[in-house]
């Protein structure tokens, strides 16, 4: 297999290889521990079905009887909670967790061992600990008084939710024993070809670099607890280039924090020649992320967020994105720069219908990259096209992204689906605007192809056949919100049930395309909650050592006013996206910013309709900036999901240089909605 492997230049080629060929280093207790978990996820998957029929079961018996059914309800998010906990050891033994790749896949496949199984002891073994000891007790205490729902008409039993936590971390530790027995197991047989890549070498110069610039900034402020900030956060920025899983570095980094800070409470860091602190954090105090942990299991709001992935990943098996592709190259053939016009438009269109990143961009990647190739498009075109199709999903309603700032910044679901509305059509018609007139005036980028045809009333046909069931769904569903008929979480579920009957008409949906449906969205929704879990036990330390007030005070004491205030947190949010994912600045730094807007008195109008218009502009500032994270590198996620579907002609120096001109046109869409915060505001108060 050595031999196999040379010449192979590019590491993700020599990892997957290596993939292939693992299943000798599997060891049967692993294997076992693996199967174990894989089997419990594989039979509660199928908890989102229920879901499903739960939701549209609350609102068919509404609006059939008139009444509301509190039993229902509870249901919703007893098996959401279900779902995402158990999930969380499902995307451990397959791997499916977010981390950062850009050094990651570059090492070898012994170097990554090393990391997975430090990251392990270091970083999840003590998260996990503290779950289920924590855990055990917060479930115990609720089972000794056999807490039942606060509606008097809700579901007995409550204690059944809270024994999924311990339950969920013991899995957990199922799946990390299956890891490290799989990964020692592998560096004592020494297999040759694993040695194939860079050492760990890189990673250290890495590490101690993030480490001199952390002390560097150390001596910028004065306590103690804001060196401790300042050190906290980058040493989790430096650990997400070991590659180690996002989520569980968030949490391991917030643990290891505040046995710190235990350490200098109670003067036993004297010998760095800092002072003491009284930041009160301690293994007990720790433990209140589990009722945090819990709050996020029976959140309402985020029972929308697997329906609206359900929804995506089901339109995307249902073959409407080929429909639309083969029926509007007809319709735009003859226009110069057609075939790209095209990909946007159903970029826009899947956007409104799916809001996964991921998937829109690799069957966008897939659909019309070897045509474009074909066509003699420009590669950097070709490539800037799809990459920022896709990445639309984000931003234009129903988006998985704008529910979560919602749950984060206590604001209305509804109300930022409404709000991004006209920033996301803007920014698609900047992207159309740019592409048409591109092909103009560089005719070779975005050629007319060869033989094309003149459209009839046949293809205009086609389109409207194409486009007309995935825009009556999509209007079910946005429509449905708009009006006040349903709820987000109930619109998504609608929405769920819409785009399966979807697949059903298309006659595309087989048993096993369900079962891939479900898998995804499982592990899709598994991973996110997974940050949640780790971004919870970071926000709470960091907010206990003082990190909000730090934050603030620095950014009041720029002294740019207000307008001048809100441009500086977009920048520090611009910069940040290009080494953090949206999740993770959605969910540590957005909720930091809350108190920081409403201290600024900005006059934003709300035509009388919106409580807080200021925030709800806000949110959608910075929803729009976080969209250009996923086009900025080193951690630009798109160009990693289009990289791994290009021909070989569009090499990556291709792709980063042609989504420059679409960051920038991304920007230039935020800088409409700054300059006019009325696009965002108005539509939410014409809807009440």
């Amino acid at each position: 297999m050595a031999d196999q492997l040379n010449g192979r230049d590019d590491p993700i080629e020599v990892y997957e290889h290596i993939l292939e060929h693992e299943d000798r280093d599997r060891q049967p207790v692993a294997v076992g521990l693996d199967n174990l978990i894989k089997g419990i996820g594989n039979v509660v998957m199928w908890a989102n079905l229920l879901l499903v029929t739960a939701i549209v079961s609350q609102v068919t018996l509404r609006y059939l009887l008139n009444q509301n059914y509190p039993k229902l309800d509870e249901i919703q998010w007893h098996f959401y909670g279900l779902v995402t906990m158990i999930g969380i050891s499902y995307a451990l033994v397959t791997d499916s967790h977010v981390r950062v790749d850009i050094l990651h896949m570059q090492l070898s496949r012994r170097a990554q061992r090393i990391i997975e199984i430090l990251g392990i002891l270091a970083l999840l073994v003590p998260f996990i600990w503290l779950m289920i000891d924590q855990g055990y007790d917060y479930f115990y205490e609720s089972w000794r008084v056999n807490e039942r729902s606060d509606s008097p008409t809700g579901l007995p039993g409550r204690w059944a939710l809270k024994a999924v936590i311990p339950i969920s971390f013991v899995m957990l530790a199922l799946a990390a024993v299956a890891r490290l027995v799989h990964d020692v197991h592998a560096l004592i047989a020494n297999f040759e070809e694993e040695r194939q890549g860079k050492g760990l070498r890189l990673i250290v110069w890495a590490l101690i670099g993030f480490a001199v610039v952390a002390v560097a900034l150390t001596f910028l402020v004065e306590t103690t607890e804001e060196k401790l900030v300042i050190a906290m956060f980058l040493t989790f920025i430096a650990l997400l280039f070991t590659g180690f899983p996002v989520a569980w570095t968030l949490a391991g980094v917030g643990v290891a924090y505040c046995g710190m800070a235990y350490l200098f409470d109670n003067d036993l860091m004297l010998w760095t020649g800092l002072e003491s602190t009284l930041t009160g954090l301690d293994y007990l105090t720790l433990g209140a992320v589990v009722n945090r942990v819990y709050a996020t299991m029976s959140n309402a709001v985020l029972v929308a967020l697997p329906m609206f992935i359900f929804m995506g990943l089901m339109l995307d098996e249902s073959g409407v994105a080929e429909r639309l592709m083969s029926s509007m190259q007809r319709l735009f053939g003859t226009v110069r720069g057609g075939l790209a016009i095209t990909v946007t438009m159903i970029g826009i269109i899947l956007a409104a219908s799916t809001g996964i990143i991921g998937a829109s961009v690799v069957l966008l990647g897939v659909l019309s990259l070897p045509s474009m190739m074909e066509q003699k498009y420009a590669p950097t075109l070709a490539a800037g096209v799809v990459s920022a199709s896709g990445t639309l999903g984000i931003l234009i309603p129903p988006s998985i992204m704008l529910v979560i700032m919602a749950d984060q910044m206590a604001l209305s679901v509804g109300d930022l689906f409404m709000a991004a509305v006209f920033p996301g059509v803007i920014i698609g018609g900047l992207y159309l605007t740019y592409i048409f007139v591109i092909a103009l005036i560089k005719r070779d980028v975005a050629p007319v192809p060869e033989g094309a045809k003149a459209p009839d009333w046949a293809a205009v046909k086609d389109v409207l056949i194409a486009v007309l069931p995935t825009l009556a769904l999509i209007f079910a569903v946005l429509g449905s919100i708009f009006a006040g008929l349903t709820t987000p979480t109930e619109a998504s579920g609608v929405g769920a049930l819409g785009a399966t009957l979807l697949a059903l008409g298309y006659r595309k949906l087989t048993f096993h395309k369900l079962i891939n449906v479900l898998k995804a969205t499982f592990n899709t929704t598994a991973y996110i909650f997974a940050i949640f879990l780790g971004a919870t036990v970071f926000s709470y330390v960091l907010r206990e050592l003082g990190g909000d007030e730090l934050i603030e005070q620095m950014i009041h004491s720029a002294g740019f006013g207000p307008s001048g205030t809100i441009l500086f947190i977009l920048f520090i949010v611009f910069l940040l996206g290009f080494v953090l994912d949206w999740i993770e600045i959605t969910l540590i730094v957005l909720p930091l910013m809350r108190p920081i807007v409403n201290a600024l008195g900005i006059d934003i109008p709300g035509f009388g309709a919106i409580d807080e218009p200021a925030l709800v502009w806000f949110v959608i500032l910075v929803a729009v900036t976080l969209q250009t994270s996923f086009l900025t590198p080193p951690v630009g996620f798109a160009l990693f999901y289009l990289k791994g579907v290009c021909p070989p002609e569009i090499k990556l120096g291709d792709i980063y240089r042609g989504i420059i001109p679409f960051v920038l046109l991304q920007l230039t869409g935020l800088a409409f909605v700054f300059l006019w915060p009325a696009l965002a505001t108005w539509l939410p108060s014409v809807a009440y």
